[in-house]
């Protein structure tokens, strides 16, 4: 599961950093167009290619992309190939370096590019101290606002995986107390067994003794006797065939006694993990058995931990329709994806929990983007 998880990670910080290398390509001539910096399209466009590339190593070497990266702004400043920009150009640089957590390097790459801005305006090309102050100023002011946004993202994510591992704590802890309550009701399931075979034989021996004694002089007798016998034979079977049904049951599938009352207070925790959950009920709660009850809502329980975990959703809608043969089950996000069959065991397992109810699951890209997981599940199990 580690693997699967970090998988999905790297694949995601793959598609920012070509996300980011395409915004640099496009937007350093589209920047210096509209802040006079320069029209010449041989030049901006060399500069925003180099500036491009350089993203693209910012997930291997953070830091050296952003040194580079302001290098070459710094360098196209002052052979006067481009008359604005002295960090808004490497921007992506700066927010890459945040997110690999050198908050630092970027501060201090970003004062040092700004004072030197601030010297070459000032002292090199002889411009008022207004005037340097205030292009260094605008600056300065971009470059903070970027830092910030990131620093707020990057926290947001954070807080998000946070609540997503107590999820799964909280998922392992039913588990195991479920396992522990199967245990504790096996043992006393076996004492019952025991219980059971000895009343019967006792109660069996005395009618047959009974029958035996009375069978020469009083047949009828003897007969109820034996009828009684039988009797207290077929109680016995029922409850001996109860009682091994039960202690026939895997243990590793048993389920914690949470259902669809619990399913507020869940969706209340993902709320809080800055995912907004508007959970829909259609029909009569009531009705539904407590083996579906509890698949439901392990099945929202996991699909709502996937969602905050990998989807990078901001909303999510749970909607449960009970009907009088089924209940229906759909979770749909506004997120990246989530994961994929082929990323995890959750949808497996999901779709094996169903499956063992006589339902079915299907998880895949919902009908708006997103990712959508559907289970139904008959209420006669």
């Amino acid at each position: 599961m580690r693997k699967d998880q970090e998988g999905s990670r790297g694949m995601r910080e793959r598609g920012q950093v070509w996300v980011a290398a395409g915004v640099t390509l496009v937007g350093v001539p589209a920047g210096l167009a509209l802040t006079g910096g320069n029209v010449d399209s041989a030049i901006t466009g060399a500069l925003a290619v180099f500036l491009a590339g350089v993203v693209l190593a910012v997930r291997r070497w953070p830091v050296s992309a952003l040194l580079v990266s302001v290098w070459a702004v710094l360098a196209f400043r002052a052979a006067d190939l481009v008359g604005a920009g002295w960090v808004w150009p490497a921007t992506a640089a700066f927010v890459g370096v945040m997110v690999h957590g050198r908050q630092r390097w970027a501060i201090a790459v970003g004062a040092l590019a700004l004072w030197w801005g601030f010297v070459w305006d000032y002292f090199v090309q002889m411009n008022t101290f207004e005037f340097a102050v205030g292009r260094v100023g605008a600056e300065a002011l971009w470059l903070a606002a970027a830092l910030a946004v990131t620093h707020a993202y990057l926290s947001t994510r954070r807080w998000q995986e946070e609540v997503a591992a107590r999820l799964r704590q909280s998922l392992t802890e039913q588990e195991l107390d479920a396992r522990r309550r199967r245990a504790e009701e096996r043992v006393d399931v076996a004492r019952d067994l025991h219980d059971v075979v000895s009343h019967t034989l006792a109660v069996v021996g005395v009618h047959l003794n009974v029958a035996l004694d009375a069978f020469d002089d009083e047949p009828e007798e003897a007969r109820d006797a034996v009828r009684l016998a039988q009797d207290v034979r077929g109680r016995a079977m029922t409850d001996l065939k109860a009682l091994v049904d039960v202690l026939r049951r895997d243990p590793g599938r048993s389920e914690p006694a949470y259902g669809l009352e619990s399913l507020e207070g869940l969706t209340g925790q993902v709320s809080a993990a800055g995912v907004r959950v508007r959970l829909v009920e259609v029909g009569e709660r009531a009705d539904v058995p407590a083996p579906v009850a509890t698949a439901v809502h392990r099945v929202v329980q996991e699909s709502l931990t996937n969602t905050v975990r990998h989807a990078g959703a901001r909303e999510a809608t749970v909607t449960l329709h009970y009907a009088p043969e089924s209940v229906t089950v759909e979770i749909v996000d506004d997120g990246g994806g989530g994961l994929t069959e082929s990323e995890g065991h959750g949808i497996m397992g999901m779709r094996e929990r169903v499956a063992a109810l006589g339902g079915t699951l299907v998880a895949g890209d919902g009908p708006d983007g997103g990712f959508r997981v559907r289970a139904s599940i008959p209420v006669t199990v």
